[in-house]
């Protein structure tokens, strides 16, 4: 009966597998119970199961349970062997993972480089500042400067003539404290917008902020507002800028990303359209009102005063603050606006905030030092040369470096045509002009043409 008691077990997992079989299905099906009992009875347990359990118990007669339980048995330990094979590839991934290091020994060298440009472009600033505080028609020397300085803050030294005094506290400091505001918020302003636009042309002056809040503040000196006080040329100079750069925003995007070419030509119309504005300014304006606007036209530190470096200073402060902490995200942005977003970076929100930051920076400098172009577009990119694209360094850097290149240019524009003075937005113009075109070749070079 061993060949009688096999195929009965069989047939009823069939059976039970596969409802309405033929009759001949079914006669098998009658076999199933003596096989069930035969296997302990076990309630709930399906025939094939009570087939594998009596399988060990059957003797030599059923070959087909012990090549069974060898099939089943090395599925544990065929697994052991993965593990096994893993320490010999663990080698190659202990290799992978020893690679970084070369990347973050570039970062510490990236981070050694930030520092020394940092301290030199402080030291540059300083000795900048101390040199352009005492030269000019009355030249003051430089232990004079530093001794009248300590005078001041009760650290000793010693007050110079009344003469030198009034000269050095009046006319030069101002001066040189303005050049720095003013400096430090175009550079910033100029990273920020390359880093919002996604492009190295971006910059207020280029695409046409500057003019925008220059038209502010030629309508406020036009109309003869004074609502806020001081405060209302730097007011009509922010509704001013932000509105331009607003419309310079919406204009340039196509497709969810900014074209160069639509970034220029916007910004050439944007240019076109403040100083058809502003000529008409000019027209209805009187003679006093005309030289004021012809000041906002050329750019100059001239007319730097204590109260201007007051009105000023809240709004540069404020945008220079701001600016680094967003320094980050804006890393991020630069991988693009999908890969930002996948990472967490509010795209619209983050480029919102910066172009406000902008506008408040773009307004503050225009409101007391006029127009003056090409600091935001040069400066960013002689420091991403310098040491990389990093933004954590950029922003910061970018006001630095903004500092310093307008107080060396305030002072060449005083002393290279003296008696006279060259307006300061000219010289900036006349240098950052021949930086400009060879930029826009070697960025359409490198793109292969602009098609």
């Amino acid at each position: 009966m061993p060949f009688s008691h096999n195929p009965a077990p069989s047939a009823s997992a069939e059976a039970d597998r596969v409802p309405g079989r033929s009759p001949q299905n079914a006669e098998h099906t009658t076999a199933a119970p003596s096989a069930s009992a035969g296997a302990g009875g076990v309630p709930g347990r399906s025939p094939q199961g009570a087939e594998r359990t009596t399988a060990p118990h059957s003797g030599p007669e059923n070959r087909s349970a012990p090549e069974e339980t060898p099939r089943r048995t090395p599925d544990p330990t065929e697994a052991t062997p993965a593990p096994a094979e893993a320490p010999a590839e663990a080698t190659p991934a202990a290799a992978e993972q020893a690679k970084p290091a070369k990347p973050a020994a570039g970062e510490r060298r990236t981070g050694h480089r930030a520092l020394l440009l940092t301290l030199a472009l402080l030291a540059a600033l300083l000795l900048l500042a101390l040199l352009s505080a005492g030269t000019g028609a009355y030249r003051i020397p430089t232990a004079d400067v530093l001794a009248s300085a300590q005078h001041r803050l009760g650290l000793g030294g010693a007050p110079l003539d009344r003469v030198g005094e009034s000269v050095l506290w009046n006319v030069r400091l101002p001066r040189v404290v303005l050049a720095l505001l003013v400096g430090a918020g175009l550079g910033c302003a100029g990273a920020l917008m390359q880093g919002v636009f996604g492009n190295p042309l971006a910059e207020p002056g280029v695409i046409g902020i500057s003019a925008g809040a220059a038209v502010g503040a030629v309508a406020a000196i036009g109309l003869g507002l004074s609502f806020l006080g001081n405060w209302t040329v730097t007011a009509c100079a922010f509704v001013a800028g932000l509105v331009t750069v607003s419309a310079v925003y919406l204009l340039s995007r196509n497709g969810g990303k900014t074209e160069v070419v639509t970034l220029i030509l916007t910004g050439i119309a944007v240019n076109a359209f403040a100083g058809a504005l502003i000529g008409l300014f000019v027209f209805f304006a009187d003679s006093g009102q005309v030289n004021q606007i012809t000041f906002w036209q050329l750019g100059s530190l001239a007319q730097a005063t204590w109260p201007k470096v007051l009105a000023v200073l809240p709004c540069a402060v404020a945008g220079l603050l701001v600016a680094p902490f967003y320094a980050r995200r804006l890393d991020l942005l630069s991988l693009g606006e999908r890969p930002a977003r996948h990472l967490g970076v509010d795209v619209e929100r983050l480029r919102l905030a910066l172009i406000l930051v902008v506008a408040l920076l773009t307004a503050a400098a225009v409101a007391v030092a006029g127009v003056i172009t090409f600091i935001g577009l040069l400066v960013p990119h002689l420091l991403r040369m310098a040491n990389g694209p990093g933004h954590r360094f950029l922003v910061p850097g970018s006001a630095l470096a903004g500092a310093v290149v307008l107080v060396a240019g305030d002072l060449a524009a005083r002393t290279l045509a003296q008696p006279a003075e060259l307006p300061l937005g000219v010289l900036t113009a006349l240098i950052g002009s021949p930086f400009f075109f060879w930029l826009l070749r070697r960025t359409r070079r490198k793109q292969g043409g602009w098609a």
